[in-house]
């Protein structure tokens, strides 16, 4: 397919995701390289949360998300931002579909771990396992969806308050609201 008007005009990263978007198959082979960086840099922090025996190596995880995106319809992409948010959301799923699919949870020996930054250190109880974390996110995303999304925008994607303001079309002061009250419902649901 010819590169359309859109990826001719705007040939940034946001540029090509639109233009990928609509079905430019040769704006995906010119966004590839400019977003494989910071996919690994995404990969190599989620990875860091895991326990070292964890067998998926960063290359992997990244490959897994190309396949993921490629496999997707034809998505409206707003923004580079929304993009990295989509693929940290994948990341989250694969490592979290690993863990199902060796069983970490049932038999809790090798669990995945992941750790916390300093934002969401409330506590000094161990760290929860990756299963866990998603089955608490899943049940906070029953009761309020918003919420989930500011912590995989936040914590998963690593995007700043106004990053995850833009992606989420609402005021900065609601991200940082939604924030406090996703952590410290997600603290009492994984010390349950």
């Amino acid at each position: 397919m010819a590169q359309s008007p859109e990826a001719a005009i705007n040939p940034g990263v946001t540029g090509l995701l639109r233009a990928w978007g609509q079905g430019d198959d040769e704006a995906l082979k010119q966004l590839a390289p400019l977003v494989e960086n910071e996919l690994h840099t995404l990969a190599r922090k989620y990875l860091r949360r895991e326990r070292h025996d964890q067998p998926l190596q960063t290359t992997e995880l990244v490959n897994e998300v190309y396949l993921r995106l490629i496999d997707t319809a034809q998505v409206s992409w707003q923004d580079r931002a929304h993009f990295f948010a989509v693929s940290a959301r994948m990341m989250r799923r694969i490592l979290t579909d690993f863990a199902r699919s060796r069983s970490y949870r049932k038999h809790g020996a090798g669990a995945i771990q992941v750790t916390w930054d300093e934002n969401l250190a409330i506590s000094s109880k161990p760290d929860p396992d990756i299963v866990a974390l998603d089955d608490a996110l899943n049940e906070l995303a029953r009761l309020d969806p918003r919420k989930t999304q500011v912590v995989e925008l936040r914590f998963f994607a690593g995007l700043s308050v106004e990053e995850t303001a833009q992606v989420l079309k609402v005021s900065q002061q609601t991200i940082m609201r939604d924030w406090k009250f996703a952590k410290s419902w997600l603290l009492r649901a994984l010390s349950e």
